[in-house]
């Protein structure tokens, strides 16, 4: 079983703990203090989110704006969840979906822990089993690449079932919402009501029994969507203390409840101050949350003491949301390092070359490498969750693209070897019947050509792998030793042609020491030697490559000097190079002729497709315009190339 099978369920269930908490909302000028909400951050999930119920404003008989609370946000409770008491590691796969089948019976919200749980356990004991099945196939002899995974149909019956959970939340989901504008509708429509009671002409006494019930409905209704809330209580308050205001209610009354309720804020300040020291800051911003709530329904104060004790318990909310929105920036650069690394990891194994590899020790020693890097992966935490499944599903692909690539080669290194058997053969019985060749020339070309050709291909059995290579080398090295003895006076000849070359490249190395003659001049003296070169023959096989080199260096050095133009190089090159292929034949250049006629034919199409895409590009922002500066950029140099190959057809046809 592929090492990667728990990974990716294990960065499925991957919960959102990076939750953004809310931004306290700071009162503007001019506003009562009390009067601001800010919000309060929910971090539930989705499903407790749906049902859980809206805790709603008690109101006084009288109130004001402190009635509004610090946070003025429904208030979202998660139902309790108790741990699952049955034993799911004893359970078998088969068994464990049964279960599933059952709690699939409940309501959503009560069974989503137990689902997680068990889709965990599913997949870690079909590892395991995996694991032992594997076990026993290799000890009976069994090959790694022969071995199938279990297949029995229970995964995808697990997927089924979790895709029946699934829609269930999702239908419970659609219908919180509904229900949630439903309510907005309702608490608009009181509202409006309470509107017309406060602007009434009549008594308002008369309307206080009518007020109380409007209240009392507007608590008697659930959640609205939360864009909303906010709107919603700064009316609800409003309208509350105008019409409250309006009411004469007994001095003594009003007087004893500013003391209660000063009572009770005073007691709310007290535990808000307590909550700094919890060390657990989302269990201490969650309960600031029930303060907020309890403040809210609690009523207005006197006045002398409004303001000083709403900036108490600002002040005390204040130090529990920096911590709260601190404790969440440190988990998100946790998640965003974590993510840099996953991505630098996906790189490396992304570049990962691994096409060349063509023995069984190349890849079992890449193997080791892959694996390492599987267990740097599993030692990485979680990235950030909107990231989590792209960056693990590029890090599969990468690692898919490996092992599959291992197990073709496994199950093709039998036929390779055969196959690369077969041509070494073919190759030997070309240079057994070219050995006693006395077309040295020709003979010698083929033969150079046949030992590149060998080298190309891969290896062979370790059994055939000695003979074969003897019988090739001898056929080669027989011919060549005949050339050698039949050749002397060439090699003479070639010889002397390497003195010459030697000569050259010191001259054209000394005109970098010229002083008294323009660079016009130089430049004449330097295409001349490179004349002399090309008119002077070959030098020994041995030497050819090192000579060529260093004349190569001495030349490149002196046209950097003079400014030439790098195409300008090329072709000189091209010319060099063109004499020793007229020397082959004209096949040669025809072919060579062919090859550049392709060339230049794909470079116009090239050059066609950009200049067909630049005219989609807008240059209205800066990205745009650099993006279409950059094709244009390309677009010239695709000329450039062009242009440099129609002059060495044209060398070639002047040849011909």
């Amino acid at each position: 079983m592929d090492p990667l099978e728990l990974d990716k369920d294990a960065e499925i269930v991957n919960k959102d703990l990076t939750q953004q908490p809310a931004t306290e909302i700071v009162p503007e000028a001019g506003d009562t203090m009390d009067n601001q909400p800010a919000e309060i951050a929910q971090a539930p999930d989705e499903a407790a989110n749906v049902v859980a119920a809206e805790t709603t404003v008690v109101e006084p008989e009288e109130t004001d704006a402190e009635s509004v609370p610090l946070e003025a946000v429904e208030t979202v409770e998660e139902p309790v969840q108790e741990k699952p008491s049955i034993d799911l590691n004893s359970m078998s796969r088969d068994e464990l979906l049964a279960y599933l089948k059952q709690l699939l019976l409940k309501e959503v919200i009560e069974i989503k822990e137990e689902v997680e749980l068990i889709k965990q356990m599913f997949y870690k004991k079909l590892k395991t089993e995996n694991e032992e099945k594997k076990k026993i196939f290799l000890e009976n002899g069994g090959e790694e690449i022969d071995y199938q995974p279990i297949k029995d149909g229970m995964d995808d019956e697990l997927k089924l079932l979790l895709s029946e959970y699934k829609s269930k939340k999702a239908t419970l989901i659609a219908k919180a919402e509904a229900d949630k504008e439903n309510n907005l509708l309702q608490k608009q429509h009181i509202l409006e009501r309470m509107k017309v009671l406060v602007e009434s002409n009549d008594d308002v006494s008369s309307h206080i029994n009518e007020f109380r019930e409007l209240q009392k409905k507007w608590k008697s209704i659930g959640q609205v969507p939360q864009e909303h809330v906010k709107d919603l209580w700064k009316s609800y308050a409003s309208n509350q203390e105008a019409f409250w205001d309006l009411i004469k209610i007994n001095n003594e009354l009003r007087e004893y409840d500013f003391k209660k309720n000063l009572e009770i804020k005073t007691a709310i300040c007290e535990t808000a101050e307590g909550l700094a020291e919890e060390e657990d800051v989302v269990s201490a911003f969650h309960q600031l949350q029930k303060l907020h709530d309890e403040w809210r329904e609690t009523g207005p104060v006197a006045r002398e003491y409004r303001e000083e004790i709403w900036n108490r318990f600002k002040a005390a909310s204040a130090v529990i949301n920096r911590k709260h929105q601190g404790h969440f920036d440190d988990i998100r650069k946790i998640e965003e390092d974590n993510l840099v690394a996953k991505t630098t990891l996906c790189e490396k194994i992304e570049a990962f070359d691994f096409s060349q590899f063509n023995s069984y020790k190349a890849w079992d020693e890449a193997t080791k490498i892959i694996m390492a890097w599987q267990e740097e992966w599993r030692a990485i935490g979680f990235a950030p969750r909107k990231m989590n499944h792209k960056i693990f599903d590029r890090y599969r692909a990468a690692c898919d693209a490996f092992f599959n690539a291992k197990a073709e080669f496994y199950k093709a290194s039998k036929n390779i070897l055969n196959e690369n058997l077969e041509k070494k053969k073919a190759l030997c019985e070309q240079a057994e019947q070219l050995k006693d060749s006395t077309d040295w020339k020709e003979t010698s070309e083929i033969l150079i050509r046949l030992q590149k050709e060998w080298k190309t291909i891969g290896p062979v059995a370790k059994k055939y792998s000695d003979e074969v290579w003897k019988r090739f080398i001898s056929a080669c090295d027989y011919f060549f030793e005949q050339k050698q003895k039949n050749t002397a006076g060439q090699h003479t000849e070639e010889l002397e042609n390497l003195d010459k070359k030697k000569e050259l490249i010191a001259n054209i190395n000394e005109l970098d020491t010229v002083t008294d003659k323009s660079p016009a001049d130089v430049l004449t003296i330097l295409r001349e030697y490179i004349a002399v070169w090309n008119e002077t023959g070959h030098v020994p096989f041995r030497e050819k490559d090192k000579i060529y080199k260093e004349y190569r260096t001495a030349v490149d050095k002196m046209f950097e000097k003079l400014n030439v133009d790098a195409n300008q190089r090329r072709l000189d090159t091209f010319k060099s190079n063109l004499k020793d292929m007229s020397t082959k034949g004209e096949n040669k250049l025809l072919r060579e002729r062919e090859k550049l006629m392709r060339a230049y034919e794909h470079l116009k199409s090239e050059i066609a497709t950009y200049e067909n895409n630049i005219g989609f590009l807008s240059a209205t922002n800066k990205k745009g315009n650099g993006l279409i500066k950059d094709m244009e950029r390309k677009i010239e140099a695709l000329k450039e190339e062009a242009r440099l190959i129609e002059q060495k057809i044209t060398l070639i046809e002047e040849s011909l």
